[in-house]
């Protein structure tokens, strides 16, 4: 899923985070969905696909990157959801079956920096081909965003050891 044709746009999987109270976006949520809205918006991607849920949660992650990506501007019919994924092994495993039907060629992940190599590592190790795209982590503190890279290089670590055990 790497090639990008006109037949074929590239698209954005938009990895789910937090959903607060009253389905109010957390900050890294709607910083996910505000920049693929951007990347479609500047005709970098022709479709978004917003994954997550939980399942159960109302509404999903994937609903409310959905909402946020049409106020920006996006129109709906280029929107796909995936609203089970509760981890970023589920977005990852849970969209396939989407690209794949849909036929999609290149595939942007979209995530905060700090989420990034895992992210990309995941895909990878299922078997796609990927691109990642960040937003610009605003309105955190240099002290938690040290915490956040701290907490996303141990758990590669654990991902890269699951990996490798088979």
């Amino acid at each position: 899923m790497t090639e990008e044709t006109e037949d074929r746009p590239a698209t954005a999987l938009v990895l789910g985070a937090r959903v607060l109270a009253g389905g109010q976006p957390s900050a890294a949520l709607k910083r996910r969905a505000l920049h693929a809205a951007r990347l479609y918006r500047a005709g970098k991607v022709g479709r978004i696909v917003a994954s997550g849920g939980p399942p159960g949660a109302r509404p999903s992650e994937a609903e409310v990157i959905r909402s946020l990506c049409l106020t920006a501007g996006v129109p709906d019919a280029a929107i796909l959801l995936e609203t089970e994924a509760a981890t970023t092994e589920e977005n990852i495993r849970f969209a396939r079956p989407i690209l794949e039907a849909e036929r999609i060629g290149a595939l942007w992940l979209v995530t905060d920096g700090f989420h990034a190599r895992r992210a990309a590592f995941t895909a990878q190790a299922q078997g796609l081909e990927v691109a990642v795209s960040c937003p610009e982590a605003t309105g955190l503190s240099r002290r938690r965003l040290a915490r956040l890279y701290l907490r996303e290089w141990a758990a590669l670590a654990v991902y890269a050891l699951r990996s490798w055990r088979g």
